[in-house]
């Protein structure tokens, strides 16, 4: 992709994500996400019905007039997104890639993140780390996290979620919120999960595309799996076999589903062609 285009793509997401962020998120996002504790603020004269445990009493008995302490919630916080870039986060059979979907849901949180001063990074993974990028402030960031999004090329295939958890673990030292976007065609990363979700905040979004749901019956399909490679002859018209496929995939959303439960995760479930700015709205909702 050359310049001019990368950068016509970046202005209409800021454009779309940012206005989304300001007119609907940004009030949802701060409710939904406490901080880190409370941070002392300032004292004043005690009123009827403050708690008596916040007297300051020091100053009450060097004034000889009740005061009491005032805290305030420590509001930064820091965002990670966990950005799945492996080939099947390519796929898409309908006006957009997984991909796609992947960048305008982290633009839009992005940029309720800095618009309530907090610090946003990204950790892209596929059956390796690929590219990771601090957490930081301000609008410039944020854009060339768009950039990143929007034209990265993956070195490797597969999907290694628990490789990517861990190393956000121990890269990322205090408590932060952790959106992990993804197909989830992942295996053994349930350990991984559990560990991580005692030190940080996390929540799974996942993304899947009609036709990984259902079949299409269009006679016989040389059809390739885009993590390995391998090519294979499936005939489209068997019910058994598209009964098998809706199946799998019906398995792999409530392993999903239930692996994220018993770590205590909460998680998002949508499709290419749904609205995530209902999807995202409903959870913090909920969250709050």
């Amino acid at each position: 992709m050359d310049t001019a285009e990368l950068l016509k793509k970046v202005r209409k997401i800021e454009i779309k994500t940012r206005g989304l962020s300001k007119q609907l998120f940004s009030g949802e996002y701060h409710s939904a996400f406490k901080g880190r504790g409370m941070s002392f603020s300032e004292v004043r004269a005690y009123n009827f019905g403050d708690d008596v445990r916040s007297i300051d009493w020091n100053v009450t008995a060097r004034t000889g007039i009740p005061h009491v302490k005032v805290f305030e919630e420590e509001r930064e916080l820091t965002v990670m997104l966990l950005v799945d870039v492996s080939q099947s986060a390519f796929f898409g059979t309908r006006s957009q890639l997984k991909q796609g979907v992947f960048t305008e849901i982290s633009a839009v949180l992005a940029f309720s993140a800095i618009q309530n001063n907090d610090k946003v990074g990204v950790i892209f993974f596929s059956d390796q780390i690929e590219m990771f990028i601090p957490p930081k402030k301000g609008k410039q960031h944020i854009l060339r996290i768009i950039r990143e999004l929007i034209d990265f090329h993956p070195k490797g295939k597969g999907t290694d979620l628990g490789q990517a958890l861990e190393y956000f673990n121990n890269l990322v030292k205090k408590r932060s919120i952790c959106f992990i976007l993804s197909d989830f065609m992942a295996e053994n990363y349930e350990r991984a999960l559990q560990v991580v979700s005692k030190k940080h905040d996390l929540v799974g979004v996942h993304v899947s595309d009609p036709a990984e749901r259902q079949l299409p019956k269009v006679g016989l399909l040389n059809a390739r799996d885009p993590e390995t490679g391998q090519m294979a002859w499936v005939d489209t018209h068997s019910k058994l076999i598209r009964e098998l496929y809706s199946h799998r995939h019906a398995e792999s959303l409530e392993t999903f589903r239930n692996t994220f439960a018993r770590c205590g995760v909460d998680t998002i479930t949508l499709s290419v062609n749904d609205d995530y700015v209902k999807a995202l709205l409903g959870f913090f909702r909920k969250r709050r």
